[in-house]
């Protein structure tokens, strides 16, 4: 995914490139919310998310903020030292999809950036009709939350569902614990680890696939696709 980040700090901006890259993303870094808005012409120019400072030598970032929606569905994320509540509500009027404040987790910012991306509009491209995501035997069929193995229905509770969609929507690509509890139980990492390896534990067992879901040692989760 391409990310464009808004910070006049180079010593922030270059930390957090590092970070974000590792991460699989392709970091491009605008100094002033003039140089930001070159960088979305045309339409966006292809960004997936736009993580915004607020503290812009040039312009205010609410204006910037404002400026990118009128131009741009791409999703905003605004970045901040302000955690007053008025603060939070006026980015988000003006269009920001998310708003995170300084000092910040690293995996709470991925997590961040990973849900307002998913939130965008499908691509067009997609065949019409095309809701499920198909796994080898595994389909996941979206709109009505079903899972079904070789054809056969199995029955997952809530979170179950949530949690298999979730690392189903990109193969492969590993995700971090404090993300999944982020986007699956809406909650912080602590005291919910042992919950997250329980639905694991439960969800190999109940799909009968117990190498569908890998666990990264010190990382966290991915599912491995199966083979034919």
């Amino acid at each position: 995914m391409r990310l464009l980040l808004v910070e006049d700090d180079n010593h922030v901006a270059a930390a957090l490139s590092a970070v974000l890259a590792r991460h699989g993303f392709d970091v491009t870094h605008a100094r002033s919310g003039e140089e930001a808005l070159q960088a979305l012409v045309p339409e966006g120019a292809g960004f997936g998310v736009v993580l915004l400072d607020l503290g812009l030598p040039d312009q205010d970032g609410y204006e910037v903020c404002g400026k990118i929606r009128k131009r741009t569905s791409i999703p905003v994320i605004m970045v901040t030292a302000r955690s007053d509540v008025r603060s939070r509500i006026h980015g988000l009027n003006l269009g920001a999809d998310d708003y995170v404040v300084k000092p910040y987790d690293t995996g709470e910012l991925l997590a961040r950036i990973h849900a307002v991306a998913r939130r965008r509009v499908p691509d067009e491209s997609a065949p019409p009709g095309d809701t499920g995501l198909r796994l080898g035997p595994v389909l996941i069929e979206l709109p009505t939350r079903q899972v079904s193995v070789d054809g056969a229905v199995v029955q997952l509770t809530r979170k179950e569902f949530d949690l298999l969609a979730l690392l189903a929507q990109r193969p492969g690509v590993v995700f971090r614990r404090e993300q999944i509890i982020s986007e699956v139980w809406r909650t912080s990492w602590e005291g919910t680890g042992r919950t997250l390896e329980v639905h694991v534990a439960s969800l190999r067992s109940k799909l009968r696939m117990p190498a569908l879901i890998e666990t990264v040692r010190g990382v966290g989760y991915r599912l491995v696709t199966p083979t034919p």
